[in-house]
Order: C-alpha cells, then sequence, then structure tokens
C-alpha cells in the first residue's frame, strides 16, 4: 500500500524564510535584531510625521487628544495660552 515511490525534493534550497525545516542557531539574536530595526525605522517615521502635524483647529480643552503630547504646534499652542492667560 503506498502511493509509489518517495518524491524527491532539494537537498540545497535557498528562500528568503530559510527553505525547508530550517531552525538556524542564531534565531534568537536575528529575531532581535530586526525588531530592533523595526522599531528604529518606527521611531524615525513617528518623528518625520509629528514635525510635519498642521492642524487648522486646535483640540479643545480637556479633551483627551493623544497627538497633543507629540505635536509641537499643539504643545507651543498650549504654552502661549497658558503664559498668556
Amino acid at each position: 500500500m503506498g502511493g509509489g515511490p518517495k518524491v524527491p525534493y532539494p537537498k540545497h534550497v535557498w528562500s528568503p524564510s530559510g527553505g525547508w525545516y530550517t531552525q538556524p542557531s542564531n534565531w534568537k539574536a536575528n529575531t532581535a535584531i530586526m525588531g530592533a530595526v523595526m522599531l528604529g525605522i518606527t521611531a524615525m517615521m513617528w518623528k518625520v510625521s509629528a514635525d510635519r502635524e498642521y492642524r487648522d483647529k486646535f483640540p479643545e480643552k480637556g479633551r483627551f487628544f493623544p497627538s497633543r503630547y507629540w505635536s509641537k504646534q499643539i504643545i507651543e499652542h498650549e504654552k502661549n495660552e497658558k503664559g498668556g492667560s
């Protein structure tokens, strides 16, 4: 009983994911490095986005508005409101 002979498969394969049955010995270090790279890219993009953010209408006082903590324009506006009043 069987479906014929064993199907041949290549012994050495290169692929971005590592090929068949791969488990590199340094996978933890590779994962940590890629995590750090992704975190760094995300932080740089966040900074560029926050620097370029512009608002015509400022958030209402007392309401939760997440970008109030990192948007230069809103931070300066709130400092001026506190100092001017």
